[in-house]
């Protein structure tokens, strides 16, 4: 007797699923896992200062600012802060610490003229000045020998804009602030790692941890069918659904099984009907 199943292609496809299933398990493993760490690099680096900017209440529109004093200072216990610091990681053994007065008028005002330095009531100074929120940062985007000779200046007559923070007013002023660039790398920073955690992690939860619909409703089979060829008897379709009858699957080895429950096309309507044994003689 022959069995001819017409099944087989989805079993040489349900082999390849489970590859690709295996692979993408394994780059959401690994997906999971950089987001771990990213999000924690990210943390010193992003997070904090966003936060602890935000915190500040920097006013958005820059003022009019002049150099009150500059002090270039070498060794550690000297450089207890900088006004600009290339690495954001380490001390450095050399600093310029800048100090500045400013003004509440607009530097949009000051530019459109009118205005002269000596007119200027300079009502908060001197307080440290910053190249940003940080008080560093890395090349090319942050240059600190360029910084202390565009700021570090000590004359009068050199004005430029600022911001000025509305919690600490008397305490620090920075070069350049970006509202909306601050709050950006903040999302970005939290929600670009958790999300990808998130979706690896619910996709291989559901994948391995969620029941199957066979575990949850066993009495759900899945259907096949097949072709009976006797001797004996007419050819006759069947119905295979697993699993309960053992056969041997020559596509690949003969010891590799293949278990099918087997019903009869004729006995479809009575599905409480006992299914019929076929054995090879």
């Amino acid at each position: 007797m022959t069995i001819k199943l017409k099944g087989e292609e989805d079993l040489r496809n349900m082999t390849f699923v489970e590859k690709v299933k295996f692979y993408m398990s394994l780059c959401l493993g690994v997906t999971a896992l950089l987001s771990v760490f990213a999000f924690l690099f990210l943390i010193p680096f992003v997070v904090d200062p966003s936060i602890t900017t935000i915190m500040a209440n920097f006013d958005a529109t820059p003022v009019v600012c002049t150099t009150a004093r500059h002090i270039y200072a070498e060794g550690l216990s000297n450089c207890t802060w900088a006004s600009c610091k290339e690495g954001c990681t380490s001390a450095t053994p050399r600093c310029h610490q800048v100090y500045v007065n400013y003004s509440q008028i607009p530097y949009e005002d000051w530019e459109k003229g009118g205005l002269n330095v000596d007119q200027i009531n300079w009502v908060v100074g001197p307080v440290k000045f910053f190249i940003n929120t940080e008080g560093c940062g890395y090349p090319p985007r942050v240059n600190c020998t360029e910084f202390s000779r565009r700021y570090g200046a000590e004359r009068d007559s050199v004005v430029f804009p600022c911001y000025y923070s509305k919690r600490y007013p008397e305490d620090k002023a920075v070069a350049h602030f970006d509202w909306n660039d601050t709050v950006k790398n903040l999302v970005m920073a939290i929600g670009i790692p958790n999300v990808l955690f998130g979706l690896s992690i619910g996709i291989l939860s559901y994948w391995y941890c969620w029941p199957s619909p066979y575990d949850r409703h066993p009495n759900i089979l899945s259907t096949t069918y097949a072709t009976f060829d006797s001797d004996s008897t007419r050819s006759k379709k069947i119905k295979l659904s697993k699993p309960k009858l053992t056969f041997a699957d020559d596509r690949n080895n003969s010891d590799s099984l293949v278990n099918y429950k087997i019903h009869s096309l004729d006995d479809e309507d009575d599905d409480e009907s006992d299914s019929d044994d076929i054995k090879n003689d």
